[in-house]
């Protein structure tokens, strides 16, 4: 426990003295988006067939080339639009703290971004759903919002449906050593956070 100090107030809790300390990392929007995408679509491939089969339902039973063209159109369209609503994450003013220039204090308790030395924003681990180690980087995947933090109505049903997944890349080259990485894995094993 801290001891106050001369003047009555504790001081800022920091970092656990065996905290893993980064170096200053930027994330790109493109990379974001490109990985985002890629899950979004690996997840929900099949919303693009609901679009393609309603409108191709009158082709069966009047064909023509119009519906066909009207529901390829129609699916496109969908498609993209859900892919500019992912993407649309970097261009929010609530997303701007991913693409913030950061060093992360990562410990036992809490991750903690900070911008310098006074401004940062703290991440606990109850806040991760899981964690996916690439070749290069860990991926920490933010949890959705839960039920009480989405509108309710209709609005809360395409806020569930459509989601948009948050995450937090951390490659390799910002932690100072191997030894760093290697506590790195040893923690997310204790958290069971590894996918």
């Amino acid at each position: 426990m801290q001891q106050p100090n001369q003047r009555g107030f504790r001081a800022p809790q920091g970092p656990a003295p065996g905290a893993i300390r980064t170096k200053k990392y930027q994330m790109d929007k493109d990379l974001f988006t490109r990985i985002a995408v890629t899950q979004v679509w690996k997840k929900e491939w099949w919303y693009a067939l609901i679009p393609l089969t309603i409108f191709m339902l009158p082709a069966l039973f009047s064909f023509s080339w119009w519906w066909v063209a009207v529901a390829i159109i129609i699916t496109i369209l969908f498609i993209l639009v859900r892919s500019a609503q992912v993407m649309g994450i970097t261009r929010i003013e609530q997303g701007n703290v991913l693409f913030e220039k950061l060093n992360y204090d990562i410990d036992n308790r809490q991750i903690l971004m900070k911008r310098n030395e006074r401004e940062g924003m703290t991440m606990t681990w109850d806040m991760i759903k899981k964690v996916q180690r690439s070749d290069d980087a860990y991926m920490l995947w933010l949890k959705p919002p839960t039920g009480t933090q989405v509108p309710t109505g209709w609005k809360g049903w395409l806020a569930r449906t459509f989601e948009v997944p948050v995450f937090i890349y951390l490659p390799y080259r910002i932690f100072n050593s191997q030894n760093d990485i290697k506590l790195m894995d040893s923690l997310l094993r204790r958290k069971n956070l590894t996918a």
